[in-house]
């Protein structure tokens, strides 16, 4: 259970980031209504603040969660603008998925 609630917080962050530049994506490139420019930038305020519930310094949470942006990334865009990733996509994301646990879990002394 220790494991779970670090990566539910990042995982919160990576939606509040990620769904908040969508929306202000949509709105400024899209000409989308003003109301999703709205919504993406509380989004993003939200998002700076999810960040702070982890437990560990600034700079490692930072690390690792750009890590699962990366993988969110590419998975919010299969999924929303219909991007196929390819095997190197997939590669890279199992390869930064293992760098995000060795920086996260590693026993330490």
């Amino acid at each position: 259970m220790t494991y779970l609630r670090p990566l539910l917080v990042f995982f919160l962050a990576g939606l509040c980031e990620i769904g908040g530049g969508y929306l202000l994506w949509q709105w400024l490139k899209a000409g989308r209504p003003g109301w999703t420019g709205l919504l993406g930038a509380l989004l993003l305020v939200a998002y700076g603040w999810v960040a702070t519930w982890q437990p560990t310094s600034f700079g490692k949470t930072y690390a690792v969660y750009g890590g699962l942006f990366v993988v969110m990334s590419i998975a919010w865009a299969w999924y929303f603008d219909g991007f196929r990733p390819d095997r190197a996509d997939v590669l890279g994301g199992a390869v930064t998925l293992l760098g995000i646990g060795i920086i996260l879990f590693w026993p330490r002394a």
